[in-house]
């Protein structure tokens, strides 16, 4: 890949880590299979993203939708999520980077929860590039709980609706990504092109990046791919070119 300007870099990117399912369903192989096939290329692209300079990688590892899969599908799900944060965290530690996590923890096993902030501990002085790891996450829950934060915070202190640049920031301060940049790049794999409840609020003004690469066979060459084609993009967050302005 090319050099691009740091500047022209995102700094928060998003990935939908999909088509782990359909990967293994062309080898034949069990859905579980593919998941665990999809932990090389997390690495990968957890190498590609230190190496390119990305403050923060947010991936999608577990929807609010996917408690509604096979109760045995769910169990490998987070029986797979342990092993990997168990077996990746020394070295993701010894890397500089900083793990945390969004999302409804209160619908995950007290071991997960533990485990979670455990690691979250642990790597809280890492500066390397910030991995945030969404489980049990949903967008429209994110919104909800922020709204029901917002109101509880000022019950008895209305805002003033009015101002609405106020009210932006008091809303956004209740976010499960609370202090944290928007999305810059939000990448799908998989073919599909939808968000599917990922960050809503926070992709708003995201480029999408939508791939035909299955999550299993998503390396650090792809993730450049990404990153060439945002560079090349012309963010104008909802104005004009200053060149078209008055045609």
């Amino acid at each position: 890949m090319s050099e691009i300007d740091p500047a022209r870099l995102p700094r928060h990117v998003a990935i939908v880590m999909d088509g782990n399912g359909r990967w293994a369903r062309a080898r034949h192989l069990p859905r579980t299979v593919g998941h665990q096939r999809g932990r090389r290329a997390v690495r990968a692209t957890i190498r590609a993203a230190m190496r390119r300079g990305v403050a923060l990688l947010t991936l999608f590892a577990f929807s609010s939708e996917n408690w509604k899969r096979p109760a045995d599908e769910v169990d490998a799900l987070m029986k797979l999520f342990i092993n990997a944060l168990e077996k990746e965290l020394d070295e993701l530690d010894e890397n500089g980077v900083r793990l945390s996590f969004i999302g409804e923890r209160a619908r995950l096993d007290s071991t997960v929860r533990e485990l979670m902030a455990s690691a979250e501990r642990r790597t809280a002085g890492n500066d390397r590039l910030q991995l945030q790891i969404a489980v049990s996450y949903g967008g429209q829950w994110d919104i909800l709980q922020a709204a029901r934060r917002l109101a509880e915070r000022h019950a008895d202190s209305p805002l003033a609706l009015d101002d609405l640049d106020t009210l932006q920031s008091a809303f956004e301060s209740g976010l499960a990504t609370a202090g944290q940049p928007p999305v810059d790049l939000f990448i799908r794999t998989g073919g599909e092109h939808r968000l599917s409840n990922f960050l809503l609020w926070q992709a708003a003004y995201a480029e999408l990046y939508f791939t035909d690469v299955l999550w299993p066979l998503f390396d650090e060459t792809e993730f450049d791919r990404a990153l060439t084609w945002f560079a090349a993009r012309d963010r104008r967050f909802g104005s004009v070119d200053s060149s078209e302005a008055g045609t």
